[in-house]
Parts: structure tokens; sequence; C-alpha cells
């Protein structure tokens, strides 16, 4: 390995040079702590490869330029935090709803409001899934390494493309500001939206859909004049409010993210074979978790940890089987408790499942979950 894909790096800066590798050649943002080192790193690397880089008047004018972007066929990013996140929601739906491919980084801060600017949090689980209105698919990861933040930009990439929907990357604080060694790899796969075949090129519908629910791709200016909405629209793109198409249109929304779940779904298990005290954790609180289930074990505690690093769609099956032996699960989470409620829909109300919650600028410590892990 060449000494110069070698780096210490900190996450924002990871998920930089990810975007670079999985072919992002367009940035628009707004600067905000704590994700503004994304930016930064985007503004030097971009212009050197051919790419754009743009420093937006605000955050609902950033995600509108990607969108327009990767209409006109570069791979597209933006990054914010908590009250940008909350600007770009109207977007998000309208990325979703035209199945414009983009990515959104979303580095969790404190909030409400202005909250705790430079703070951990991650608190932003549930908007990152249910933030814009009506019903909508989600893909979203949350890493807990630097080499995991470049890989999951990569997959946000990938995910986004394959599927054409707007995905996102949830990373806290902690992740993003800490550093560790990263190898960058000499080649990553990257997956570009498919296109159609020549007979569809003749009469391209931009919204005809395969049996796997995504529709081709044309950029603009590539051949094909084509109409993009946010109204409900049949297969050419134009507006169409017959009650058989919008069921057929929202249903198949979700379902192209459902039907190919498999294939999107990142997670770990930790020692979870035997275990009868089960963690669930993400993002920097998993490796808190993790050093809790090592000391756990050595007094005789069997637990064991999963780890979602996709968070939506949720990985149901996996989480229900890692609890398959458990008779108590440990959530901890740096908010007041939202991915536990998934947590809970999924295992129901036949095992105890207890909360470790803090909002309070620090991060959630070893000691805190083991605490609940032999406690209980």
């Amino acid at each position: 390995m060449a000494s110069e894909n070698v780096k210490f790096l900190s996450g924002n800066e990871a998920c930089a040079e990810g975007a670079v590798a999985a072919g992002c050649r367009f940035f628009a943002g707004y600067p905000i702590s704590p994700s503004s080192e994304i930016a930064e790193k985007m503004s030097g690397r971009l212009p050197k490869i051919g790419g754009k880089f743009i420093q937006m008047e605000d955050e609902i004018a950033s995600i509108g330029a990607i969108i327009g972007a990767r209409l006109a066929g570069l791979k597209a990013m933006t990054a914010t935090s908590g009250p940008g996140f909350s600007l770009m929601q109207e977007n998000i739906g309208y990325a979703a709803m035209a199945e414009v491919p983009v990515v959104i980084v979303n580095v969790m801060r404190g909030g409400p409001s202005t909250g705790n600017p430079t703070g951990p949090s991650q608190s932003d689980v549930q908007q990152c899934r249910w933030g814009t209105h009506g019903d909508h698919p989600a893909v979203v990861l949350s890493p807990s390494t630097i080499a995991e933040t470049f890989a999951c930009t990569v997959h946000c990439f990938n995910f986004a493309e394959r599927l054409r929907t707007p995905t996102i990357l949830a990373m806290d604080e902690i992740v993003a500001h800490m550093r560790e060694k990263l190898v960058i790899p000499e080649q990553v796969e990257t997956v570009w939206a498919k296109g159609p075949d020549e007979e569809g090129r003749q009469s391209f519908k931009p919204y005809l859909a395969g049996e796997d629910l995504v529709p081709p791709w044309m950029n603009y200016g590539e051949g094909a004049r084509y109409h993009v909405t946010g109204l409900d629209h049949d297969e050419t793109g134009f507006p169409s409010l017959t009650a058989a198409n919008m069921e057929y249109l929202h249903r198949r929304l979700v379902d192209k993210v459902e039907r190919n779940k498999k294939e999107i779904l990142l997670y770990e298990n930790y020692r979870t074979d035997d275990a009868e005290v089960l963690v669930v954790a993400y993002g920097s609180t998993a490796r808190s978790a993790k050093r809790a289930v090592n000391e756990a074990r050595e007094k005789g505690v069997k637990a064991g940890l999963f780890r979602p690093v996709t968070l939506y769609p949720i990985a149901e099956e996996e989480i229900a089987a890692a609890a398959g032996k458990a008779r108590r699960v440990v959530v901890p989470e740096m908010n007041l408790g939202q991915y536990v409620l998934e947590v809970e829909r999924i295992l129901g109300k036949g095992i105890p499942i207890a909360r470790v919650n803090l909002v309070n600028g620090e991060p959630i410590t070893p000691a805190s979950i083991l605490s609940a892990i032999v406690g209980g």
C-alpha cells in the first residue's frame, strides 16, 4: 500500500474522501458546525479533479442545487447539521418523489433550535426517517469509525444510484471530529443509476419501472426531454392525480427500498450467539457499548452487541435474531429515546428493554452502559 494512501483523518475528512472516491463531482453547502470541515475539504478537492464546489446562501438552496446537479449528470452531495437539516426537509421529500439520487450528510448535534452547536448528539434519528411530510422511502446509514465513515459515504452514493432515491449519512459529532488511521483503497465499487436500453431511449419514460420497481435514468441533455415534478405523476413524469396512479406511485416509492432491503442492510453482530443481555447501539455510542459488553463478559455476564449501520430501513429480522436468547435488552442513545422505539416495536413487550439516555453534550460512557447490563 502506497504511503500516500494511509491517512490520519477525522470523520468529516473521511466523508469527503469517500464522496470523491464514489464519484461525487458536485458539492453545494452552507457552513454549519459540526459539519463544516466536509465543505472545507470538498472545496479543495473538487476543483482539482474537474468537479464543482459552491457555497450557497443557505441550506434550502444547497439541497436544491445538488438536485439540479444530479439531474444534469453529476453525482452530488451536501452536508449540514440539525438546523440546516430541518431546512432541507421539503427538498428531501422532493428528491424522494422525483427519484433524484443525491446524498445528504447530517452531522448530528444537540438541539432543538440552535442547541449545542459543537457538542455530540444522536437526536436526529427519527427526523432522518420521518422529517419530510408524506409517506416516503428512507435510507439512512450511521458509521462508528473513520474507516466506516469512508465506506458508508461510498455506500450512500451507491444505494442512492441503485434505488434512485436520496440517502442520508447520519454521523454524530464525535465520529465527525475524532481522528483515526484510514487506508484509502486504490479503487472502490461505484454504481451509477441504470439507463434505459436502446428501445427505451427512443421512447424514454422517466418513471416506467421494471420488476425491481426502480425506473431507468437519463441525464438532462443526453437525448431525452422529460418532466420532473413533486406532484403525483405517472410514468411520463407529468402530474396525474387519479386514485389508481397515486396508490401505485406511493407504494412503489416505498416498496423499491423494502424489496431491495437485503442489499442495503449493513450491521454488526458482536458476541450475540449466546447473549443473555443484548445491547443495541449505533454511531459513537456503539464504541462505548462494545467496551461495556467486553467488561460484562469479564464479570461473567453473557452480553452481546447488535450494531445497526443501516438505521433505515430497519434490520428487523436481524435484531430479533440477535435477541433470540436475551432476557433483557439495553439501548443507549445520546437522545431521550428514539431508536429504542423501533427496538420496542420489533421485540414487543415480551422482553424488558432498558434505556440509557444522555442529552448533556457528553458521550455515553462504557461504565453507564455496563451498569445497565449488569444491574438489571
